[in-house]
């Protein structure tokens, strides 16, 4: 199989391209790499089962007047921690990026010329079922592009999503979703809140723009910029996808308006200080207005006492 590669290799870098100078449009990157001829295909689909091996290529345009050098190599594909896709650097030893063969590493590309590169992807014989991911990335200069293959290994598949770790703060509500099957999962949304008078958030179902990859968490926050400014709410959040069952994850907030809360607490403070001080100062004035009766009045009354005694 190797020698086939090699021999493949051998006419691509002998300008087995095709040139076309009066096709290429003017514009744009000088330079893309996608898969090979196949109607426009997004990504290189690629299933089998355990111990074969796979075979397909990817092209490289040049568009610009000069000759183009560019360096392959295969790559593992990640989740982010927002869910896109991205690549990883050096590609682990049970990922899908260390299963690619490339024909050749380095690559010059004539003007005006696509070159086309075949490549193989050898699935290990204990390889689990399901999606695994991986990537050719072509670099030349300051500029990477990738090429995404979604290799399937065949057998059971499952699809299997959980919601968990909800919080509400801070004006948005946070969670976290899991895949714990062993196919990559498109999630559907769907947030509702209910507080002590009634509901005060739904939000309908709705598709999210991330991809997650078997076995892999991603964190998300859903903002919430209009919460209650009192009230006892309790959260629910919902999520599902393609095939698998729905999860749900709740959470409890309390919301008080602190600042105003704080405000109407001073008040509250500033008037019994006020009113100790307005009591305080009129008892003195009747005090002043009233001092009660003379040592001469009382010696009187105490002597009118005794002798009524």
């Amino acid at each position: 199989m190797r020698s086939r590669l090699a021999a493949v290799a051998a006419l691509l870098c002998a300008l087995c391209v095709l040139c076309a100078p009066a096709a290429w449009a003017s514009g744009g990157p000088t330079w893309t790499a996608q898969p090979a001829a196949g109607g426009g295909r997004p990504y290189v689909y690629m299933e089998g089962v355990p111990g074969t091996v796979l075979e397909d290529k990817l092209s490289v345009t040049n568009r610009g007047v000069k000759p183009l050098a560019v360096r392959l190599r295969s790559a593992d594909v990640i989740s982010t921690a927002g869910g896109a896709p991205a690549v990883r650097g050096t590609p682990r030893s049970r990922d899908a990026g260390t299963w690619i063969t490339l024909a050749v590493n380095r690559l010059t590309v004539p003007p005006r010329t696509r070159a086309e590169v075949p490549f193989s992807v050898a699935v290990p014989a204990g390889a689990l079922p399901g999606d695994h991911p991986g990537a050719v990335v072509v670099e030349s200069g300051d500029r990477e592009a990738g090429v995404r293959i979604q290799l399937r290994v065949s057998g059971p598949t499952l699809a299997a999503l959980t919601v968990e770790d909800v919080s509400v703060s801070g004006g948005a509500i946070r969670y976290s979703l899991v895949n714990r099957g062993n196919t990559a999962l498109t999630p559907r949304l769907a947030v509702r809140a209910d507080g002590l008078f009634g509901e005060v958030l739904r939000r309908p179902p709705r598709t999210l723009s991330v991809e997650l990859l078997p076995g892999r968490r991603v964190s998300l926050t859903e903002k919430w910029p209009d919460p209650p400014s009192l009230d006892s709410v309790d959260v629910r959040v919902q999520v599902t996808a393609e095939g698998a069952a729905p999860s749900e994850a709740t959470a409890s907030a309390t919301f008080v308006p602190w600042p105003w809360l704080w405000l109407w607490v001073a008040a509250v403070a500033v008037a019994l200080v006020a009113a100790v001080g307005t009591t305080s100062w009129l008892m003195y004035r009747r005090h002043l207005a009233d001092p009660g009766p003379t040592p001469e009045q009382t010696s009187s009354e105490d002597e009118s006492a005794r002798s009524g005694a």
